[in-house]
């Protein structure tokens, strides 16, 4: 054990549990919460990122402005730190310039330290960043995301470079939560072949292992650990820092007073935790076992897949490198647009001035499934399945429709046994996914993704999110229908956030140019006109 090097812990409950809410945090919160750290004795707090403009909603500790911290009652004894991801910055058309939009000169601001959020491909890119920030005069660190997956060869490489430069602190980041004692030991000895100065970590719970990678990372000399209050983050979380503050108390032999930090708890952050419900669970640990990307879990929880589904997906991407399978097509929180791959069928023969039906599978709609089949064959709709097990006659349907690439991960044994067939966007499906629907008749039409936002075009469309409803909302407004009918859309009450996500879906739609008017014929907790099924005729 290393007792000759202190390792300081940073909290960064904030940062990484404003997933959950979109980092829209009290200021009171926020200044419990930084009274609360300097009487316990943590030194070191990220209170958020900092960001770009959002064309979503985003609360304060997205930007984590100076403004904001100004307003903040800070104790002298904190320091802040922040975190930036390097692909805002590099995605901008001047690196530099970029970087002296989101920050000031460290003589005008709060923060001390600035933590750059990098994947090994932007470490080169990333030095510019780092170069104009330390020419700012801050503190920095740059945090290696998804280590567990790189070649020795590559980390070697990296750390290398990284030794070259005037950074003050190399983190990585045990990004998918898989990470064992063995392997974090060889991680830190490749490192430290080439890198001399100081070394963090960022350890994430898939395994339920977090807190223990903390304290053996404490005993192999790792000068900076981090924590969140109640494990608060992304997916399965963190090491709780209530549970590390009693192992570095016993560690190093020190006095805290963690009574201050329980108190917070009991007021404020068990709330937020039956709210948001997040740690670790069977479908993270598995996720943590077999490599799977945590974002595929949370995707899925939060819009509401069945955890037969959801087990399915694992079977799936364990299989097929789910750390690698492409996530930028699944994850939400940071959905960057992507280019429409146009598609090769179009629905303008099948549903122009055509009224279409759109039908989901909700609980309720087996109530009304005879009062469903009777208004299809009197009035002849084009009927649209947004999902794989609707209970109505087979021979009524006329295409099932999907988009989203987790739902053909979790469902792909449903799609191979459709009889009908299926409008989907071949140009985002992965060919493993391909390979196995060749048996199955697939309509290729084609989709992009550009937040708050419809465009419609003859082989394709731009749609907000991969959600089904919205792609067929997109198929039925491109084949000029007269009218679009939901049937089975139940929705998931008033205050469910997933309700809330598909109004905002909705909304976003009916106030396109070009949307058709919308109409549900049977119940539904969704923001819809509505008109009964039994009533249709007149």
């Amino acid at each position: 054990m290393n007792y000759l090097i202190k390792t300081n812990m940073l909290d960064c409950t904030f940062r990484d549990g404003g997933y959950y809410n979109n980092w829209d945090f009290s200021s009171k919160l926020v200044n419990d919460y930084l009274k609360v750290m300097s009487k316990v004795g943590i030194k070191y707090v990220e209170l958020g990122f900092r960001s770009f403009t959002s064309t979503n909603f985003r609360g304060s500790n997205w930007y984590t402005t100076d403004d904001y911290l100004q307003s903040l009652k800070i104790p002298s004894s904190i320091k802040i730190v922040i975190m930036v991801n390097a692909s805002q910055i590099l995605n901008q058309k001047n690196i530099l310039k970029a970087v002296r939009l989101l920050f000031n000169s460290k003589s005008k601001s709060k923060v001390d330290m600035v933590r750059i959020a990098c994947h090994f491909h932007e470490v080169n890119q990333s030095l510019k960043i780092l170069k104009e920030l330390k020419r700012l005069g801050y503190k920095v660190a740059i945090n290696l995301m998804q280590i567990s997956e790189q070649a020795d060869k590559k980390i070697l490489e990296v750390s290398k470079k990284l030794s070259k430069t005037n950074l003050d602190i190399l983190y990585f980041a045990d990004s998918l939560g898989s990470m064992k004692f063995k392997e974090i030991d060889k991680i830190i000895k490749i490192i430290k072949t080439h890198w001399k100065g100081q070394l963090g970590v960022h350890m994430h719970n898939n395994l339920g292992q977090a807190l223990f990678n903390n304290i053996h990372c404490m005993e192999q000399g790792v000068q900076w650990i981090d924590s969140t209050i109640m494990g608060m983050g992304r997916g399965a979380g963190n090491a709780a820092t209530e549970y590390f503050i009693i192992e570095y108390k016993k560690f190093y032999k020190k006095k805290f007073d963690i009574i201050p930090l329980q108190n917070l708890i009991s007021k404020n952050f068990n709330d937020l935790k039956r709210k948001y419900k997040w740690g670790t669970n069977s479908f993270y640990y598995f996720a943590g076992k077999y490599g799977i990307h945590p974002t595929y879990i949370q995707e899925m929880i939060s819009t509401g897949f069945r955890d037969s589904e959801i087990m399915a997906a694992i079977d799936q991407l364990k299989n097929n490198e789910g750390s690698k399978y492409n996530v930028d097509l699944v994850r939400a929180e940071f959905q960057k647009d992507i280019k429409m791959k146009k598609g090769s069928w179009s629905p303008l023969n099948k549903t122009k001035g055509r009224e279409v039906l759109l039908i989901a599978s909700g609980p309720k709609s087996e109530e009304y499934l005879k009062a469903i089949e009777i208004f299809i064959k009197e009035f002849d709709p084009y009927v649209i399945a947004v999902n794989n097990n609707v209970k109505i006659n087979k021979n009524l349907i006329d295409v099932y429709a999907a988009c989203n690439p987790l739902k053909f991960i979790a469902d792909i044994n449903s799609f191979k046994k459709l009889t009908r067939p299926l409008v989907a966007p071949e140009g985002i499906l992965d060919e493993d996914i391909k390979k196995k629907l060749s048996k199955i008749k697939i309509l290729n039409f084609g989709v992009g993704l550009e937040q708050n936002t419809y465009k419609f075009y003859k082989y394709g469309t731009i749609i907000p999110r991969f959600y089904t409803l919205a792609y067929a909302l997109a198929i039925a407004t491109c084949g000029k229908s007269k009218k679009i009918l939901l049937a089975g859309f139940d929705g998931y009450g008033a205050n469910d956030n997933r309700t809330k996500l598909i109004n905002n879906l909705i909304h976003q739609y009916t106030t396109s140019k070009g949307a058709k008017k919308i109409l549900a014929i049977t119940p539904s907790s969704y923001t819809l006109p509505f008109k009964s099924v039994y009533n249709l005729k007149s």
